[in-house]
């Protein structure tokens, strides 16, 4: 009688949660920015030109959110109107294209836009994402998911680097929560 008790007992004590993941970005990232995600203007328009003509595979300027928020489920990517200019010169130029002149305007309609893919293996399929800081709550403007992957755009003001963010994503079969230091946000171009 006394194992079964137990037994009961054991089973139901709550299960620990998960450790929040933390936010990181490459080590070798310039520190020529602290501004972080804005919309487009001459100052991050002609950085963005720069860094697209640097060439190579991978350039850290542009692929920095590379590994942002690391877990067994999802795989984060930002879409923003600095990496709309960048990815269109560094995409002319690795081609051996001459480098060229990304439209402002179209930059300047620009939103920022997280995109989530399924990790390799991983059955959890994204359902919903949003940012929360100091209480508050952020919902993306649109969304778009299709299978497992999903585009979820949001104004610049849940990315400004005032203070820190949790990325809150949720899928089919469990949510994860990444916590985007201020330091890394005022990096984010």
């Amino acid at each position: 009688m006394l194992r079964i008790i137990l037994a009961g007992t054991l089973a139901l004590a709550p299960v620990p949660m998960a450790a929040q993941i933390r936010a990181q970005i490459p080590a070798n990232l310039t520190l020529d920015w602290d501004k972080g995600i804005q919309p487009i203007g001459q100052d991050n328009y002609y950085k963005a030109i720069e860094c697209g003509k640097q060439g190579g595979d991978n350039p850290v300027c542009l692929f920095y959110d590379a590994g942002l928020c690391k877990n067994d489920d999802f795989v984060l990517a930002l879409h923003t109107p600095y990496k709309y200019v960048a990815y269109e010169v560094w995409n002319a130029v690795r081609q051996k294209q001459p480098a060229p002149q990304p439209n402002y305007a179209t930059a300047g309609r620009t939103r920022v836009t997280l995109g989530i893919s399924p990790a390799a293996g991983s059955q959890n399929r994204i359902t919903a994402v949003s940012i929360k800081r100091g209480g508050r709550t952020f919902q993306p403007t649109s969304r778009s998911i299709d299978g497992g992957r999903g585009s979820f755009t949001f104004d610049f003001a849940p990315w400004a680097p005032t203070s820190d963010i949790t990325i809150e994503m949720a899928g089919t079969t469990g949510t994860k929560t990444c916590l985007v230091p201020r330091t890394l946000l005022a990096r984010f171009r």
